[in-house]
């Protein structure tokens, strides 16, 4: 796992559009979160990008913003390792909460976030608006 930097952003946008179809993210928006110094890590398999995930801290509270993995390197660990990357640096900078959002119809993600102690809070309707999903809110108090 490494940083995650401008020269990633080619090489996320097939997996986005694999996975997220008509939600996925642009170049642009990626390049926006570089730019806001949000927190990105990217997963290599040798020079293969196969995964990568964002985070966003506020004072008191950090929220993922994206993970993903390319579906032909899924079940291997990967978004819990980026998963666990993300949440131990909100906690190395004194976050005590972790917020996301996951599709309410993307059960093994949600299986996963409840393995590292994300709660489901709340539902936003048609939070997906290229396909009207709802998203989970998800919650998890964050400390070592």
């Amino acid at each position: 796992m490494e940083r995650f930097r401008w020269w990633h952003i080619p090489d996320v946008l097939p997996i986005e559009a694999e996975l997220f179809t008509v939600d996925a993210w642009t170049a642009a928006m990626f390049w926006s979160e570089l730019a806001a110094g949000h927190y990105y890590r990217a997963a290599l398999d040798g020079d293969t990008l196969v995964g990568y995930a964002g985070l966003a801290l506020s004072d008191d509270e950090a929220w993922v913003n994206n993970i993903a993995v390319a579906g032909a390197h899924q079940r291997r660990g990967i978004g819990a390792a980026l998963l666990r990357d993300l949440l131990d640096h909100a906690v190395d900078n004194g976050v005590g909460t972790a917020l996301l959002e996951v599709a309410t119809d993307n059960g093994p993600a949600q299986a996963m976030y409840e393995a590292f102690g994300f709660d489901g809070i709340a539902v936003r309707r048609n939070y997906y608006a290229a396909t009207g999903k709802d998203a989970l809110i998800m919650r998890a108090r964050l400390g070592r």
